[in-house]
């Protein structure tokens, strides 16, 4: 009999337990770097700290890359600028893109009081933005 199998029992228990760590590893990080989804609804607009809103067309490219800078941007500046999207097609979204006249994969910089200060159409990187706000 062969005494040195790689299957005995003292070594199974640690291989199971650093696998499950490793997934349990995995998924946190995962976890970690999932960007937050943006807010379709449009009431924090004029409540005291500045608002970026993107008309977000699902069509376009440029909308999935916008995203990806305005996540980018709210990781550097938290919670003191809201980013919301008006996505046409829903209730809201059509009733502020007809307000302030606003075209697909437009930006829009409202200030602490409500007022629309700043348009562009997209991309715009992230240190823009930033500096958009600041």
């Amino acid at each position: 009999m062969n005494k040195n199998t790689s299957n005995s029992p003292g070594k199974m228990p640690w291989v199971s337990i650093s696998v499950i760590a490793t997934i349990v590893a995995v998924l946190g990080l995962v976890l970690m770097v999932m960007p937050k989804g943006f807010k379709t609804t449009h009431e924090q607009i004029g409540t005291g700290k500045p608002a970026l809103v993107f008309v977000y067309d699902p069509n376009l490219v440029s909308s999935t890359s916008q995203t990806e800078q305005m996540n980018e941007a709210r990781a550097h500046l938290g919670d003191n600028v809201f980013f919301l999207l008006a996505r046409a097609g829903t209730p809201e979204g059509d009733q502020l893109i007809a307000k302030h006249s606003a075209r697909p994969a437009e930006l829009l910089l409202f200030d602490a009081a409500g007022e629309l200060t700043k348009r562009q159409l997209a991309v715009v990187d992230a240190n823009e933005l930033m500096l958009w706000v600041r």
